[in-house]
């Protein structure tokens, strides 16, 4: 059994291992040039000695740095911290580490970001961007760049295809006899918010509903509260909301209102980040965040190794989670048009 040396260096790995001090390097930058079974030997010589690899000396030499960047664009909304998580792990298996930026919804803070983490990264992710298709197209330019939940031909993406579960959403409050339902928006410049609003837009005409559209700027618990006066104007009897903050949100001022989700109101959120978690437990469209951001790395870790850009477009399934805010029409809406 080895011993554990303070301060190990790569020459004591190599003798530990019995190869050559390029094996060693080789293996923890091009494991790809040696065999699985040198490679291994390696590795295990590395952990028995407590030897760590240092990455400033390994990006001055190969111009590598062992880092890769990923943005979201709102680090509390609780959609992003599984997916934060599983690019970290996926990113570990590569022995990369994630510098992880916080766009506060703000295109021009996200643009900064990308930029400053430009001379100290070899590729980015971008989750949820609110950048422009030119500003994404100019980054992919310059560093390999993958998507998440942002469809640009000609990059790798990785989408959530929410727009299916929000279809169920609708064709279920439809069987529940509701005639007019409420979109609660998400940003604009989201394309997960396009893809929502397209579903029931679409769905609502083939079920034949009616759906009407209250926008937030933001997604947040606020947002949600504050929308609550313009939902119950519209005289709809239900409401699905961009992602469950707002769904939460929507929740509080139903009951400051004294309406009564579900028996006065049905309500579905999306994402299913909180739905177990609210009470009523919250009606939600499932998300696959921690496989998007698992898939999204992979896809990175790829493209570094091949060294060229690749036009793939992965696409994660949704379902409806029914669980206790809906309910068939209130008897005060049955006779609405």
């Amino acid at each position: 059994m080895i011993k554990q040396i303070k301060g190990v260096t790569i020459s004591q790995v190599a003798e530990a291992a019995g190869v050559a001090r390029s094996s060693v390097s080789r293996a923890f930058t091009r494991p790809d040039m040696l065999s699985p079974e040198t490679v291994t030997r390696i590795l295990n010589a590395a952990k028995a000695l407590g030897y760590v690899p240092n990455h400033t000396a390994r990006a001055l030499s190969t111009g590598r740095y062992g880092n890769i960047a990923l943005t979201v664009p709102d680090i509390a909304n609780p959609f992003f911290p599984p997916l934060i998580q599983a690019s970290q792990m996926e990113a570990d298996r590569s022995d990369f580490c994630i510098f992880l930026g916080n766009g506060s919804e703000d295109p021009v803070q996200e643009d900064k970001l990308l930029k400053r983490f430009a001379g100290q990264v070899e590729g980015f992710v971008l989750a949820s961007s609110r950048l422009s298709d030119a500003q994404i197209r100019e980054h992919a330019s310059q560093h390999p760049l993958v998507l998440i939940n942002r469809d640009v031909e000609g990059i790798a993406r990785v989408l959530i295809d929410s727009g299916t579960g929000v279809w169920q959403a609708v064709e279920h409050l439809a069987r529940l006899g509701h005639r007019k339902i409420v979109y609660v928006s998400g940003p604009s410049t989201s394309w997960s918010n396009q893809q929502r609003s397209a579903a029931v837009r679409d769905a609502s005409e083939k079920f034949n509903l009616t759906a009407q559209t209250v926008a937030t700027i933001v997604p947040s618990f606020e947002a949600g509260k504050n929308a609550v006066d313009a939902i119950l104007k519209t005289g709809a009897s239900a409401a699905i909301a961009f992602d469950d903050l707002t769904a939460q949100g929507v929740l509080a001022g139903m009951a400051e209102r004294h309406v009564i989700v579900p028996k006065d109101f049905s309500l579905i959120g999306c994402d299913d980040v909180l739905g177990a978690m609210t009470y009523p437990a919250l009606t939600s469209v499932s998300n696959q965040s921690s496989e998007a951001g698992r898939v999204a790395v992979s896809l990175l870790m790829e493209i570094l190794q091949a060294g060229t850009i690749r036009d793939v477009r992965h696409t994660l399934e949704t379902h409806l989670v029914i669980r206790d805010t809906m309910t068939n029409i209130p008897a005060e809406f049955a006779l609405v048009d």
